[in-house]
């Protein structure tokens, strides 16, 4: 007997594929980084967000070594039951000092802090007014956070204002991806601090791409957002920081409220002590990380000067370690992606609905952790193949 919803998933499988949308897992063997084994070949990564090299760096891995024989693997319980560590505190307080922020509150992941911040600080009588690149993440938060949802053209300040003057909500929410995943470009931050000012709103920061890397590594926040109270400043951890999780920074009223109403925070099981001390290493790598930084810097300048000149696709705009090179259909991504790894490169054809139609693009991401060389062997190849 035929199972309707089951044929009906096997052909919308068959269609993904046909139209080069098919995405598959690739199998990571041994530890991240700059040379890893992927599908039991070694290759040059340039598909990470292991921005500073820390995900093994042997700091962080003989912190997580000491933790376990504190307080063993899991946590065994929600925060607000007895899974609330002395790690998850110390951390919680050390981040909030580095990013300028008066309290902070640790999450299991982004994902998690964006659904829950949005559902907890609006209702119906609210209003969310969002970039429209922003994360998906952001976008699902939007959604079922049950306010209006009002999405403004990327980065069009002119426009969010006019929705801004428009709406007749209760209460504005503002928020961006600081460094936009996808394109590696910045939001303007103090512009939109002016808006949410005049229009009273809050402010959201999606700093994902940003904390570790940008300026002394405290992220994109400007010293005016760090003052302001209606900033809700958010880093995910296992990017640039090397490990996982999410932490919210923001007054200490709208940290309270988060651990009274943010479901996502409230109904699970807090995330292992082990990983909030790794993470006290990470802000301490990130702190001194001055030298991984420059390393950092060196490298994006070299692929944009590396590109200049090439055949086909374009590379777009940005000072980030998240460097697209735009190419068009999907099709010609991936088969520019299958032909780097060929060469032992592995970078990634991002494709819709990632990103928007007709925009495939292969997302090259720089670390610290690479070399000069390794620069230059993608650099070659990009030339030779394109």
């Amino acid at each position: 007997m035929s199972f309707a919803a089951l044929s009906r998933l096997q052909q919308e499988l068959a269609e993904l594929k046909a139209d080069h949308l098919e995405r598959r897992r690739r199998l990571l063997d041994g530890a991240q980084g700059a040379h890893a084994t992927i599908d039991g070949r070694r290759v040059i990564s340039f598909c990470s967000n292991d921005y500073l090299g820390l995900a093994a760096d042997p700091a962080l891995v003989a912190a997580a070594h000491a933790a376990l024989d504190i307080c063993g693997v899991g946590a065994g319980a929600a925060h607000l039951i007895t899974g609330h560590h002395r790690f998850h505190d110390d951390f919680e307080r050390a981040f909030a000092r580095f990013v300028g922020k008066p309290a902070a509150l640790l999450f299991s992941t982004g994902y998690l802090a964006n659904l829950g911040l949005l559902a907890a600080l609006l209702t119906k009588k609210g209003e969310v007014f969002a970039d429209k690149l922003n994360h998906a993440s952001l976008v699902d938060a939007a959604q079922l956070s049950g306010a209006t949802f009002t999405r403004y053209r990327h980065l069009d300040l002119a426009q969010l204002e006019g929705q801004l003057a428009a709406s007749t909500a209760r209460d504005k929410l503002i928020v961006s991806d600081l460094v936009f995943s996808m394109d590696g470009d910045i939001a303007p931050v103090d512009a939109l601090l002016d808006l949410a000012e005049r229009y009273d709103a809050w402010l959201y920061l999606d700093d994902a791409h940003g904390f570790g890397v940008l300026g002394d590594g405290r992220g994109g926040m400007t010293e005016r957002a760090r003052a302001s109270e209606r900033v809700i400043y958010l880093a995910t951890l296992g990017k640039a920081a090397g490990v996982s999780g999410a932490a919210v920074a923001a007054h200490p009223a709208v940290i309270d409220w988060l651990v009274q109403k943010a479901r996502p925070y409230i109904y699970t099981t807090a995330a292992p002590p082990m990983l909030a001390a790794c993470l006290l290493e990470s802000l301490r790598q990130i702190e001194a990380g001055a030298a991984r930084r420059e390393r950092l810097r060196q490298h994006i300048g070299q692929l944009r000067l590396g590109l200049a000149g090439l055949k086909q696709g374009t590379p777009m705009v940005s000072d980030t370690p998240i460097q697209p090179l735009l190419i068009g259909s999907n099709a010609d991504a991936l088969r520019l992606s299958e032909a780097l790894l060929q060469r032992g490169l592995l970078v990634p054809a991002i494709r819709t609905p990632t990103v928007p139609a007709n925009t495939a693009r292969l997302r090259i991401t720089l670390s610290a952790a690479h070399s000069s060389d390794d620069v230059a062997q993608l650099v070659e190849a990009l030339h030779a193949i394109a």
